[in-house]
């Protein structure tokens, strides 16, 4: 049993606005153990750029853990040579050089067609209407699941995410999850007969033409799609709100000044859409003196990493001329996101430029109906906009 103070969380506050927690953690508790957790955090960056790498104590490798029952045990479970071997596999899929010669124009093209559908209104739910489909066909293109529906894609991630987030036990979000499983693995089901006949550069190909048992193709299709959902989802959403609220900086984006991948990395910084990752204790190790035992939880808190007052000046700021080298929105070691070329195309190289500048003077249509929640996972649950429609 870890040694860690105590850190008593109010979990629906913490839900609706972590930061003042995660403050005080930084500020009293670096390494605390919250009993609504049943694990202990990490809430320095500095401490989490140096533990994540640890793999030997720090390990990914879960047999209990939620992800592993619910989704199947994938490579973000897994450490040394088991996870590069899976890694290794995907790379074709996800490296700079194909998502800069394939994806990035199947990105546009996706883009291109719902901003298209969208400029004939005047108000919409920028969440639900934009970031939501947008980030979903790309993510149908990235795993090969092109048989799905975007509503599907977006709707069983969140239940992937709410279940392997679950640790309270609820029997509801558990089941599904277990829907949502099921839906992918016929989706994959359906596939299978296409990629085999012709071979492409999508996920579910490359993993079948690198021999992987189809345990592990079907595991890491489910990552992709808890993850390669909300993230990019929540950051698009949420980079256009944050610019929108600050018009100034807007302003240097739009002069040229700051680039669009500034204002990303910035955002991702700011509210880090995925904010924790979890980690099981392999062997004892003790940390600042605090000792932690084989099989206690970890949870690396990124959203406090991200703000932590020793590497960002006026951390609670929103600044996109800030450095965000020491940010670990990613992850760090070798667990950094695989996907994390492929989110920043479709974000910093599409999505952002287009939504500028084809939704003319864009703007919130009502600053009070924009909802935030997450911890673990963060972002926008709406975000109401108006523009100029084409023909005025």
């Amino acid at each position: 049993m870890s040694t860690a103070p105590h850190f008593e969380i109010d979990m629906a506050a913490f839900w609706r606005d972590p930061y003042p927690a995660l403050a005080q953690l930084r500020r009293d508790a670096p390494i605390a153990f919250v009993p609504q957790l049943g694990g202990t955090v990490f809430a320095a960056r500095d401490d989490i750029f140096v533990c994540e790498k640890n793999i030997e104590v720090f390990s990914s490798h879960q047999p209990q853990g939620l992800m592993n029952r619910l989704m199947g045990q994938n490579m973000m479970r897994k450490d040394g040579d088991a996870h590069m071997a899976e890694r290794k596999a995907i790379f074709p899929s996800v490296s700079p050089k194909t998502v800069k010669a394939h994806w990035t124009a199947q990105f546009q093209a996706h883009a291109d067609r719902i901003l298209g559908a969208l400029e004939r209104h005047r108000e919409v739910d920028f969440c639900t209407d934009f970031a939501m489909p947008f980030s979903a066909e790309c993510l149908k293109s990235i795993t090969g699941l092109t048989s799905m529906r975007y509503q599907d894609m977006d709707a069983w991630s969140q239940a992937m995410i709410d279940g392997i987030a679950n640790y309270a036990g609820e029997p509801n979000i558990e089941a599904r999850c277990h829907a949502a499983t099921a839906g992918i693995d016929a989706a994959i089901d359906d596939m299978l007969p296409v990629v085999t006949k012709m071979p492409d550069l999508s996920l579910l190909s490359v993993m079948l033409q690198a021999g992987l048992p189809m345990d592990s193709v079907r595991a890491n299709i489910k990552l992709a799609i808890s993850g390669g959902q909300n993230e990019p989802r929540d950051a698009i959403a949420g980079t256009v709100w944050a610019l929108l609220t600050h018009p100034d900086q807007l302003a240097l984006v739009r002069a040229g000044e700051v680039s669009w991948m500034q204002a990303f990395e910035e955002y991702a910084r700011w509210i880090s859409p995925i904010g924790m990752s979890p980690r099981r204790i392999a062997k004892p190790h003790a940390v600042r003196d605090i000792a932690l035992d084989v099989d206690d939880r970890i949870f690396f808190l990124y959203g406090s990493a991200n703000r932590d007052e020793k590497h960002f000046e006026r951390a609670e700021r929103f600044d996109i001329q800030r450095d965000t080298s020491k940010s670990i929105a990613f992850g760090a070691g070798p667990h950094f996101c695989a996907g994390a070329w492929a989110s920043r195309a479709m974000i910093a190289d599409v999505a952002l430029p287009t939504i500028f500048s084809r939704l003319r003077n864009l703007r919130l249509a009502s600053e009070e109906d924009v909802r935030f929640g997450g911890w673990a996972f963060r972002g926008l649950a709406r975000l109401p906009v108006t523009f100029d429609r084409p023909d005025h």
